[in-house]
């Protein structure tokens, strides 16, 4: 079963159980999945797709911390259930210790000693950890070594 589909018969069983903030999530997952395709006219397999969710859950971890700066409680206990939901379409995420092995490795391949060379390490590293680490994570490793 592709993504797709399973986002499409999650959104029939929330409309059946009546779970209203798990069918609005999956439906603006996937209204940012078919507005992505018509922007570049392709039809997304399901890494692309991937790509989308890892962009709505930071986009939802963006607005938590807004809403923790507002104190807006209301707000936040839903964004956090948006995210929850949103993680059970990705990948089992990598802990700190995987992912500091991972960049470690890619220091040295690179062979990088600046924060000048983020860039080159960055690219090296994103994509064998797409959808299973944040981009801000990476980053605050690759500054950690590098210093």
């Amino acid at each position: 079963m592709s993504l797709k589909e399973k986002l499409m018969a999650d959104l029939k069983t929330s409309m059946k159980e009546k779970d209203t903030i798990r069918k609005s999530t999956i439906t603006m997952v996937r209204a940012a999945i078919l507005q992505n395709e018509k922007d570049n006219r392709v039809v997304l397999d399901d890494e692309d797709i991937l790509g989308v969710i890892s962009k709505q859950v930071k986009q939802r971890k963006d607005s938590f911390a807004e809403f923790e700066k507002a104190q807006r409680e209301d707000l936040m206990e839903q964004t956090s259930k948006e995210i929850d939901i949103l993680m059970e379409y990705l990948p089992k995420q990598l802990s700190e210790d995987e992912l500091r092995v991972i960049v470690s490795e890619a220091i040295n391949k690179v062979g990088a000693t600046s924060l000048k060379d983020m860039g080159k390490i960055m690219a090296a590293v994103m994509p064998e950890v797409k959808g299973k680490a944040d981009g801000g994570s990476i980053n605050k490793l690759v500054k950690e070594f590098l210093n």
